[in-house]
């Protein structure tokens, strides 16, 4: 038997082995997720825009799940959040936090005059989802399915070519709005 022959037969050995052992290890020290975590990040606007005090909507899911952190930080979710939260988890709705931010009712997007664009890349570290492309000293642009409206990208462009603008919602889009219970009719 060649050389060759006898490393691809110990070769095709050594990764049947590795790969059963990996796979014993999935099925035995597998780790399953907190399903109330689950069902709170599922509520959460999913902007990833930290308002909250946490880096994103699952941080700060857990965080809830954990008794760490109230049920009214998240701004974008506004009162019909909190109010879904607190029926989720079976506690009083509280007032939202207005220190954290003010909610807005429509949704937003940025857009980029990509005539004053400078290609600084700030607002691309800035952007938690990834929604602007561009490259160094070149223009950028935002991929509007992937904007989640945050305004993260605001503060760091030095020249002011960000602009945030209302969503123009079509059929395909829309989405039947959370109901607003004022608190005093609880």
């Amino acid at each position: 038997m060649s050389e060759i022959a006898i490393a691809i037969v110990a070769l095709s050995g050594m990764a049947v082995l590795f790969g059963l052992l990996l796979g014993f290890a999935a099925i035995r020290f597998r780790v399953e997720a907190d399903p109330v975590v689950d069902r709170i990040d599922a509520i959460l606007p999913q902007t990833q825009c930290g308002q909250c005090g946490y880096p994103g909507c699952r941080p700060y899911a857990e965080a809830i799940a954990g008794g760490e952190a109230d049920i009214n930080r998240c701004p974008p979710g506004g009162e019909a959040g909190v109010q879904a939260l607190a029926d989720l988890l079976g506690r009083d709705p509280l007032p939202l936090d207005e220190s954290r931010g003010e909610h807005i009712a429509e949704t937003m997007v940025a857009v980029i005059d990509e005539q004053v664009c400078i290609g600084c890349t700030l607002c691309i570290q800035a952007c938690p989802v990834d929604a602007i492309v561009g490259a160094a000293k070149q223009m950028h642009t935002v991929i509007e399915q992937e904007c989640t409206g945050c305004e993260l990208c605001l503060p760091p462009c030095p020249v002011d070519c960000i602009d945030m603008v209302p969503v123009q919602q079509d059929i395909s889009e829309w989405k039947w709005p959370y109901p607003v219970i004022p608190l005093e009719q609880i």
